[in-house]
């Protein structure tokens, strides 16, 4: 496994309960730093690679910058993408199915909306860094990595 000199970063919404969150477990790993966007927060992300919708297809010719993920709630994403300060590459994931049985009662997920670790594998995969001690701790693992199988992946 090849990994970038820098780790990915995980900008966390400060509503974003660390007990229900999929990527909690990856905490204190190397490859990660976690910050949490209390008021006030800023983050530089010009020439990070940041994950979102309505993008360029993310591909392994963005590999090499650092990545960005932010952990939030859709309805919350805003707040969060409001910590960003600079230009950041945006990407977007392929669509692939979700494996994890979220309900929303205020607002719908977008269609191709993944679990944050669902996600952060997809990006390193298709980034050339496949993981797969990444979904060691997912409940969802075998659903979701049959769901990539049923994409193509």
């Amino acid at each position: 496994m090849e990994l970038n000199s820098q780790p990915t970063v995980i900008l966390r919404h400060p509503k974003e309960r660390r007990s229900k969150c999929s990527l909690t477990p990856l905490e204190g790993r190397n490859d990660f730093k976690f910050y949490r966007a209390r008021p006030g927060f800023e983050f530089e992300v010009t020439d990070y690679t940041v994950l979102g919708l309505d993008a360029p297809e993310l591909s392994v010719a963005d590999a090499g910058r650092p990545l960005l993920l932010l952990d939030s709630t859709w309805r919350l994403l805003p707040d969060l993408e409001a910590c960003l300060i600079g230009q950041p590459i945006r990407r977007t994931l392929p669509q692939v199915k979700t494996a994890y049985p979220r309900v929303s009662k205020l607002t719908p997920d977008p269609l191709g909306g993944l679990a944050s670790i669902e996600a952060l594998y997809l990006a390193r995969l298709l980034l050339g860094q496949c993981d797969a001690s990444l979904l060691d701790a997912y409940y969802w693992r075998t659903d979701f990595l049959e769901n990539l199988a049923q994409a193509g992946f």
